[in-house]
């Protein structure tokens, strides 16, 4: 998403003159003995482990105690961007940490890898790539990944290492007990990830902002491809690479069958990979196990127009594929929109899980969607668990423009988002500017979630920004519920043709068109749908029934007195599921961190924090004699700064006092 698109009209400042007292929460029962009986748990991969199931089995920190939670340390890197700083650039700080053999280790959104003492947040070491900060958007890093060479000596250097995939295309293998670069890892430590991706798309758009999966002694790594801008992006490519050395040892560059993909030994004769193919962006997942990657994919560029300017390319577009750990083979791909025209990509990690069933116990994988539509596949095949249906789809009047005649919908779990109807588009309390969204509707075109980008305008819901975005899916494996964010905001797309010397958030080069978007809303920022705007939601995902599904977040930071209505926002971030029946998030624009029941929905304890949370929260136990801890990155998001969102540095540990 541009800069421009968030902040042209989300002007909440002065939408409502109200008068209130703030609420405060109360300060709760005194603590009771802390109980060390239970088991002790590291955080290996971001997500917990290769399946990223964003589960603890950790059981110290329960319903009952959980309103006793207070700050164990908080540690600030310094490393953000301030309005102030006049440098123009966009952080957002969304690391979920590591914690391997009594270390904690995290990434700034300038890729500075710390580590630290996990019981007292005091620093060990820091390393500092000093990145090249040229094309990039916004700066952004979710998370380190972890090795262990167990072909070392226990006192050999590099036996534990820390890798970093950096925003100016490095991938960086460290010591994970002093911070300093692998000598054996790629050139002196550094592997360079646009090596057979071009110079010619050297700083204009394409680097990770995602950790590699960690799977089979390889790094299983994607990349972010800015694929809104021209028809030519870089490619796509998802590569694995030894953790040892890393050399790359296979490569999906994600052509149609009808065409050659370019391999590893092609690259090192000079070539590269296909441009301008489908990316994966998002978390990788995998299940040691089976042997399998599941690769969550984003769409062709250009995002909004899917003519014969794409040439084909769009076969595994917003797909899930499923490839081999070990040789990189396409084993099988599911789409989960065909010739996606509106940046539907799979943000959320894929997650898989055993579903349970009458007959048995069955392989299977979450795939949830910014459409608000949850499939539900054989983690082996890629056949669905629950019927999907081919439905009948409206299609363009844009001359030049191709629209696919139908779209997978799934039956269970039921649509999160269901199309609006008319009286859906409303202004908040149904009458504040009701008028004025009802003119605004007569203007454009909808017909549902899959109505295309228009000349006239198009209004698009839930839109590019979702929807159930990243990192936002928690699998319990004891219960196998499943708790999802999403939030619900409607844009208009309009496509125009481009004018020399306009600036356009998204120009699409190559395309006849470029794409302007907006906010679907009041001429005072509100948006003509119906609030709450955020919620969080449980499924049972061997039933795919919905089993609750609670509005969480506020309009704090938004709206004088925007604490007292609980309305929500966009909420990007995970959440995390305990043992003892609870759901940690934070994820809304507000500047709160919250636990949920994961049983019924209802909210246990929330705390105010220095900037909102759009992370992955994690924890860990170290011994029997110790706590547990909860952590959650609170850095705010810079895209968000004109709606009242500022930017920060903290990350910050919770456990129950002394």
């Amino acid at each position: 998403m541009s800069q421009s698109l968030l902040t042209h009209k989300l002007q909440w400042r002065g939408l409502l003159l109200l008068v209130g007292l703030s609420v405060l929460t109360g300060c709760g029962s005194p603590p009771g003995d802390i109980d060390y009986s239970g088991p002790t748990s590291e955080w290996l991969q971001v997500g917990g482990s290769e399946q990223r199931q964003q589960f603890t089995p950790l059981t110290q920190i329960s319903k009952d105690n959980v309103k006793d939670l207070e700050v164990a340390w908080i540690h600030n890197s310094g490393d953000y961007a301030r309005e102030s700083d006049g440098s123009g650039l966009v952080t957002a700080m969304e690391a979920s940490p590591l914690v391997v053999d009594d270390t904690l280790y995290y990434c700034t959104p300038y890729d500075r890898v710390f580590a630290l003492d996990p019981e007292t947040g005091e620093e060990r070491w820091v390393y500092d790539p000093k990145i090249n900060s040229e094309g990039v958007l916004t700066h952004i890093c979710r998370g380190v990944s972890y090795w262990e060479d167990e072909q070392a000596s226990a006192d050999q250097v590099c036996r534990q290492r820390i890798y970093v995939a950096t925003v100016d295309a490095r991938l960086i293998g460290l010591d994970a007990k002093t911070g300093k670069p692998c000598e054996d890892f790629g050139d002196k430590g550094t592997v360079d990830l646009m090596h057979g991706v071009g110079d010619e798309f050297r700083n204009t758009g394409s680097y990770p902002t995602s950790p590699p999966l960690v799977i089979n002694n390889k790094l299983v790594a994607g990349a972010m491809v800015v694929d809104n801008q021209s028809s030519r992006a870089a490619a796509g490519v998802v590569r694995a690479f030894d953790t040892r050395t890393g050399e790359l040892t296979w490569a999906f560059d994600p052509v149609p069958p009808s065409m050659d993909p370019v391999t590893v030994e092609d690259v090192a004769n000079g070539e590269i990979f296909t441009p301008s193919t489908p990316n994966s962006w998002g978390l990788i997942t995998g299940d040691p196990k089976s042997g399998i990657v599941y690769v969550p994919m984003g769409n062709q560029a250009n995002d909004f127009w899917g003519g014969e300017e794409r040439g084909g390319l769009d076969y595994y577009g917003t797909a899930l594929v499923a490839l081999d750990a070990d040789t990189g083979e396409v084993l099988w791909h599911f789409k989960v929109v065909n010739h996606d025209l509106w940046d539907y990509d799979i943000a959320a990690q894929p997650v898989p899980y055993e579903q349970v069933t009458d007959a048995g116990k069955v392989p299977a994988v979450i795939v949830a969607t910014k459409m608000g539509h949850i499939f539900l596949l054989n983690a082996k095949t890629g056949e669905p668990l629950f019927p999907v249906e081919e439905r009948p789809v409206p299609q363009t009047d844009v001359p030049g423009e191709y629209t696919a005649p139908t779209q997978p919908f799934p039956t269970k779990p039921a649509p999160l988002m269901p199309d609006l109807e008319k009286d859906d588009f409303l202004a908040i309390f149904g009458f504040v500017g009701r008028g004025e969204c009802e003119d605004l509707l007569k203007k454009f075109r909808y017909e549902g979630i899959f109505t295309p980008p228009s000349l006239k305008g198009s209004l698009q819901f839930p839109g590019p920004v979702g929807g159930v975005n990243w990192g936002a899916v928690s699998l319990n494996p004891q219960t196998n519920v499943a708790i999802m964010s999403y939030h619900r905001f409607p844009f208009i797309m309009t496509l125009v043709p481009r004018e020399e010397g306009q600036d356009y958030a998204f120009p699409q080069h190559g395309a006849p068109y470029a794409t302007l978007m907006d906010l679907f809303g009041t001429s005072y920022g509100a948006p003509c749908v119906q609030p709450p705007w955020s919620y969080l939601t449980a499924i049972d995902m061997n039933t795919g029934e919905q089993l609750w599904n609670q509005p969480f977040g506020t309009l704090e930071n938004m709206v004088p007195m925007g604490g007292l209505f609980p309305w929500g926002g966009m909420a990007l971030g995970g959440n995390l599921q305990t043992a003892t029946g609870l759901s940690f998030i934070g994820a809304t624009m507000d500047n709160q961190f919250r636990a949920f029941d994961s049983g019924t929905g209802e909210l246990l304890w929330e705390v105010g924090v220095p900037y909102a949370a759009h992370a992955m929260p994690m924890s860990y136990r170290l011994k029997k004699n110790s706590k547990q801890y909860i952590v959650i990155a609170s850095g705010g998001k810079g895209l968000f700064e004109s709606i009242g969102s500022q930017t920060g540095d903290s990350l910050i540990a919770y456990s129950l006092p002394d």
